[in-house]
């Protein structure tokens, strides 16, 4: 099946079952108003967090499938790791902690939409500390080589068995309970939108993954 049917059946699935959830949502709120002890009203609210919750996951369902179409702005590249840095250390405190930064960016400037390319990143770490053991520490290497800025993600993989010839081609490969292999997928097509490159390989004797996302230089 073409993957532009996909996405478009799962957009309208997922658009039918947020009208169902706002249906739900306002009944629910009606019975707010109708609770009169203090048992009822809590119960009630926990109801209206769950719809709430659900449509949330329906949401981040399909912002993984939609497409990447950059509104690129020249972005100095030290000034992009830096907020990328800001942005972890406040979504993500206590693994923010477990990464050490290599940068050597110069002067150089990019030419991205900052906010899908800050996705791209954030995913990446989200995927590596979620595979990952909880103790370990990742290695994140910027820098620039030639006409790209080249961004490194290097984890510890003792046990690595997969194969990275498909690495973010696979989307619905590896799926768990909020979770439905959309990730890596999102992450190459935000890069490939950007006329850039991600790739991944697997050094045995080192026991590393490396995660690499390449993306254009802004020309002179």
């Amino acid at each position: 099946m073409p993957w532009a049917d996909i996405v478009k059946f799962v957009r309208q699935l997922s658009h039918d079952i947020r009208n169902n959830l706002n249906a739900v949502e306002l009944q629910s709120a009606f019975l707010a108003e109708l609770a009169t002890d203090d048992e009822m009203k809590s119960e009630v609210q926990h109801l209206r967090q769950m719809v709430s919750q659900v449509g949330s996951n329906l949401q981040h369902l399909t912002a993984g499938l939609s497409q990447s179409k950059p509104n690129a702005i020249s972005y100095k590249a030290t000034d992009f790791v830096e907020d990328l840095q800001q942005k972890l250390a406040k979504e993500m405190p206590e693994q923010a902690k477990k990464i050490a930064w290599e940068m050597k960016l110069a002067d150089g400037t990019v030419h991205l939409d900052p906010f899908l390319a800050q996705q791209a990143l954030l995913e990446l770490f989200k995927n590596a500390f979620q595979h990952g053991e909880s103790a370990m520490q990742i290695t994140a290497k910027a820098y620039i080589d030639k006409d790209c800025f080249v961004f490194e993600l290097i984890e510890p993989k003792a046990n690595f068995t997969g194969s990275t010839e498909t690495w973010g081609r696979e989307p619905f490969r590896s799926t768990s309970q909020g979770h439905y292999g959309l990730g890596l997928n999102r992450v190459r097509a935000i890069s490939e939108a950007h006329g850039g490159e991600f790739r991944a390989k697997y050094d045995r004797s080192a026991s590393t993954l490396t995660t690499t996302i390449m993306l254009p230089l802004e020309k002179s």
